[in-house]
């Protein structure tokens, strides 16, 4: 995932609260992390992967503190035959590894993992990478 793309992901999103100048960063809350995150399935798994987050990931990871910022699929071939690409936004990296670590550990998590991959894995390949907003992006 390139930096230009997470860019882009940041100002597609239609979350911006309007522009923060300099002289009220001081009175902002500390800025959210976000967590730009691609997931590759195996061939023919695709519509699987976008299933499970379509009936239950979403809801699981906004029980464990994670929010959900945006979900994209890739309009161009080869990412378009098996990606996934989405954006969560943490309170902080501690954060984001306190969610990740109790949803992994979720009982109804595991039970909907386990009944998704009957028919074999939907996730070969996971690629995440935390960033924090810039001082000028809209999106904080």
């Amino acid at each position: 995932m390139t930096h230009k793309l997470a860019a882009a992901l940041l100002l597609l999103t239609g979350f911006a609260a309007g522009a923060v100048t300099q002289g009220t960063l001081a009175a902002q809350p500390p800025a959210r992390v976000f967590e730009l995150r691609t997931y590759t399935a195996p061939a023919g798994k695709l519509g699987e992967l976008h299933a499970r987050f379509r009936n239950h990931t979403l809801r699981i990871f906004e029980k464990h503190g994670m929010t959900n910022v945006v979900y994209l699929a890739p309009m161009d071939a080869p990412a378009a035959e098996n990606q996934l690409v989405y954006l969560l936004a943490h309170k902080s990296r501690e954060a984001a590894k306190a969610s990740w670590s109790a949803f992994a550990n979720d009982p109804e998590w595991k039970k909907v993992a386990s009944e998704s991959q009957v028919n074999g894995r939907i996730v070969e390949k996971v690629d995440s990478v935390f960033l924090t907003a810039t001082d000028y992006s809209p999106l904080k």
